[in-house]
């Protein structure tokens, strides 16, 4: 099975080796068909901490690390 990858903004650091990444998706209403978007946020595992807030970024799944970090950063978007 691939591994998910998602994009999206860097909203805190304030934790030791992890950071909290908003993903915004689109999605569509099956009977009204108006879109509209969805935000969710995911921690994900930093280990050097060179991500700061306002940073654009891609993570990956990857096996669970803690009680609800199941993301690792990959890398920044340009």
């Amino acid at each position: 099975m691939s591994k998910k990858k998602l994009q999206g903004i860097v909203v805190s650091d304030k934790m030791q080796k992890t950071v909290v990444v908003l993903v915004e998706r689109i999605k569509e209403h099956p009977k009204y068909k108006r879109r509209y978007k969805i935000h969710k946020k995911y921690k994900a595992h930093d280990e050097a901490k060179e991500y700061k807030v306002g940073d654009k970024v891609v993570i990956e799944e990857t096996a669970p690390i803690s009680k609800d970090k199941h993301f690792k950063v990959i890398g920044k978007v340009k």
